[in-house]
């Protein structure tokens, strides 16, 4: 007996569809995260202040 993952109320299309979404999203937003910590770390501390100068 094998089950059939179609037509049961239109949930499981609504799943097919946003399953991807959030899967990217959520890469997208690791990414992002990612990438504001390693610029954060290439600029280092702010020497310009006006106190230093």
């Amino acid at each position: 007996m094998t089950a059939v993952f179609a037509h049961q109320g239109g949930w499981d299309e609504a799943l097919l569809v946003v399953g991807p979404l959030v899967i990217i999203g959520s890469l997208l937003h690791l990414a992002n995260r990612r990438l504001k910590a390693r610029l954060a770390e290439l600029e280092g501390p702010s020497d310009a202040s006006p106190e230093s100068l």
